[in-house]
């Protein structure tokens, strides 16, 4: 087919006037009927690779697909265009099902969208024996593989289901895929002489940010400024509790959002799709089960509450920003210590033998005369705890160990009408639990898997190269060139140039937090400390904090705390960020990271002379009182809005953000920037002026707020001073 009639018939179907790299590839290669692997990076028009051949083929093309929300879209999308398309999933009744099996037969259909699960059933194969497939398409392919971040079982059927349905021309796509996952995806599906396409993993447009954060209450103001900057976007969560704290918080603050996890009922969840997709609302606070598909093309930002548990699922759920081709920005709001949740999440998905044993015993123990057995999880749980004075057994792994016996052939899971509750069939009724063994190494394998993928995220947190660069290089695409948009390249160019020789005053403040890091870390030697304390210890340490770990621990006897105290927090902070990109302290980026001194800062700390490095001078509340009193016309103060305020600071910030909600209400729910962004309300609890002259030197308060809205936060500020 000459390129014309292909670019003619893109323009009549789908409305487009040329294609994408590298789609006319992709769509030629599955004309000549080919088996294919494409991966193309979210947003870059992988279903359209399929959707064309299949009007141009004779037969149906079906296509495999994991989300019952995605399929309607794109099944809906497709029939308003007059395309003859239908979808076979779980929420469908049999007769539904049956009926668009019916128009599959007589050559009615041309794509009909299949959920993984259908596969199991024999019934349903046998079903499709005298349909004629042009084409089978597999959508989402990584989660074919036991290497990919979102493995489903069901997709390990696809080969068995290629057999049955004659094996025709196979195509399979996804937008993540490190070389371990494709090497699998074309094993799995034993695609013949495959053409393979990869069109790269960069995506231009997005910027990429890790926010480090040491309390969540940083988290949500930070969730506010990225809001009311970029507007429209997702907030992903790790858990249902938490997506539901941050979705009360941003109520509270009046912000309109949906909430989406599942735990909510199907017909919740595809109404807050609805309501999000449809622009109704610009904001989702979500689970990692929300966006698959999404093609909402203006969300401006992805903002990760907790760190992912894989780069993989990072990179796709950031590349739901940015679709339209317009600037996007993404960032992970970081705290180490989230990362048990990540743990929690690796115990679930990988059970032990001796679990996988009890489970199984459990069924055989509640099955019926016909082998069936109707338990919820929860309840398989809880007898499969080892004793009855035991806590019932991890729900999540409770889960995994169902998959895994149904992947050894030894159950197989049926749905019940009517019900959520799903049954189960022993299909080997006679074998006890101390039977199933599983070959040498093959379960640790897979948590090993799993726990290199944490720390990859981890990795990518603490590395000091470009974000996006690094992640090309973990899709295996080496020697990518800076993107210049992210928080490290961003952070290079400033420090480029700003690094310069420090007066002596600031250097000996340098070497009074080199000196606290020291009492903090193990003498080892002469001119060798070992790293003892991470960064928030050491913090809370230079600041002179009376935290209940700090005293237990009695780092409050070290003559080096609070030595830095009278700087205040955000100085500090930023110092001992500046001091690890001058080189002279380093972050080991183990289980637990520790913060300890290199041998520059050794040198600089014992030897004097000079020290070359990016000083945070304007976030030092000596510097702007200094400046203050200066009786020259005062420049407004630069100041980090994201760093960490101290306790008394928090609570005023708290009282000025309750002020400025109330005015809100009275002026008619006007956005909180309207009145003072976060960033002003920040300065304002950490400065602590008293009068306007005095308050007018902070950026993002002029003339006319000062007249007519800061007379009531600087009544709070005065009555908070005398609380103290």
């Amino acid at each position: 087919m000459s390129g014309d009639s292909l670019e003619s018939l893109l323009k009549k179907h789908f409305g487009h006037g040329a294609f994408r790299k590298p789609q006319r590839e992709v769509v030629a290669s599955i004309l000549e009927g080919r088996d294919t692997l494409a991966i193309m990076p979210t947003g870059g028009g992988k279903s359209l690779c399929y959707q064309l051949p299949a009007l141009l083929k004779d037969g149906v093309t079906l296509v495999v697909s994991p989300l019952i929300a995605l399929m309607k879209d794109q099944v809906d999308a497709l029939c308003a265009r007059g395309v003859a398309a239908a979808m076979i999933n779980s929420s469908q009744s049999w007769d539904e099902q049956k009926l668009a099996l019916d128009r599959m037969k007589s050559g009615e259909l041309k794509l009909a969208y299949i959920a993984p699960e259908r596969f199991r059933a024999h019934s349903f194969l046998r079903a499709l024996a005298g349909v004629k497939v042009s084409l089978f398409a597999v959508d989402e392919a990584h989660c074919i593989s036991q290497w990919g971040h979102d493995f489903r079982p069901d997709y390990m059927r696809l080969n068995e289901a290629l057999d049955m349905v004659g094996r025709p021309p196979c195509a399979a796509f996804t937008a993540t895929a490190t070389p371990e996952v494709k090497a699998d995806i074309l094993s799995q599906l034993k695609l013949r002489e495959p053409a393979v396409f990869v069109s790269g993993f960069a995506r231009e447009n997005l910027s990429f940010h890790i926010r480090t954060v040491e309390k969540k209450a940083q988290k949500q103001s930070r969730i506010r400024q990225i809001i009311d900057t970029h507007k429209t976007g997702i907030v992903y969560c790790a858990t249902r509790k938490t997506a539901e704290q941050v979705s009360d918080d941003l109520r509270h603050d009046k912000v309109r959002h949906v909430l989406y996890h599942g735990g909510m009922t199907p017909e919740q969840r595809d109404r807050a799709q609805e309501q999000f997709m449809n622009g109704d609302y610009p904001v989702a606070v979500a689970t990692n089960a929300f966006g698959m598909g999404i093609d909402r093309s203006d969300i401006r930002f992805v903002c990760h509450y907790e760190m992912p548990g894989s780069v993989e699922a990072f990179y796709q759920e950031a590349g739901r920003a940015g679709r339209d081709g317009l600037p996007a920005h993404c960032e992970v709001l970081f705290m180490y210590a989230d990362k048990r949740v990540q743990d929690f999440f690796i115990d679930g998905a990988n059970p032990d033998l001796t679990l996988i044993r009890r489970v199984y015993d459990v069924l055989r123990q509640n099955a019926g005369h016909d082998n069936e057995v109707f338990m919820t999880t929860d309840d398989i749980a809880e007898m499969a705890a080892p004793d009855r004075r035991a806590s019932a057994a991890n729900g999540m792994a409770v889960s995994s160990v169902i998959s895994l016996l149904r992947r050894q052939g030894l159950i197989e899971r049926f749905d019940i009408p009517n019900k959520r509750v799903r049954g189960t069939r022993l299909l080997q009724p006679d074998m006890a639990g101390r039977d199933i063994h599983f070959p040498p190494g093959a379960l640790e394998q897979k948590r090993t898997r799993d726990e290199s993928k944490l720390k990859a995220v981890i990795q990518f947190a603490y590395t000091k190269s470009c974000r996006q660069s690094w992640i090309l290089d973990y899709f295996g695409e080496a020697d990518a060139e800076p993107c210049d948009k992210c928080d490290r390249c961003a952070r290079r160019g400033v420090t480029a140039a700003v690094v310069e020789t420090l007066s002596e005053e600031e250097a000996t403040e340098v070497r009074k937090a080199l000196s606290g890091i020291a009492r903090l870390s193990y003498y080892a030697g002469p001119r060798r400390w070992a790293a003892r304390f991470g960064r928030d210890k050491i913090l809370k340490s230079l600041m002179g904090s009376k935290d209940e770990k700090i005293i237990v621990a009695r780092l409050h006897e070290l003559t080096t705390h609070g030595i830095l105290k009278a700087h205040g927090k955000p100085f500090v902070s930023a110092l001992l960020r500046a001091m690890e990109d001058g080189g002279l302290v380093a972050v080991d980026d183990g289980e637990y990271p520790v913060m300890g001194l290199t041998d520059a800062g050794v040198a600089a700390m014992l030897d004097g002379g000079d020290i070359r490095m990016e000083y945070p001078r304007e976030l030092s509340k000596l510097a702007v009182v200094a400046k203050k009193k200066s009786p020259k016309k005062q420049e407004k103060a630069d100041f980090d809005p994201d760093e960490e305020l101290d306790d008394d600071d928090e609570a005023l910030f708290n009282k000025l953000s309750a002020k400025r909600n109330q005015l809100r209400f009275l002026r008619g729910n006007v956005p909180a920037y309207a009145i003072f962004p976060n960033s002003v309300l920040r300065q304002l609890a950490v400065l602590k002026p008293r009068t306007a002259e005095e308050a007018m030197g902070i950026k993002g308060i002029g003339e006319k707020k000062a007249k007519t809205l800061l007379p009531s936060f600087l009544k709070i500020i005065a009555s908070f001073g005398d609380e103290l």
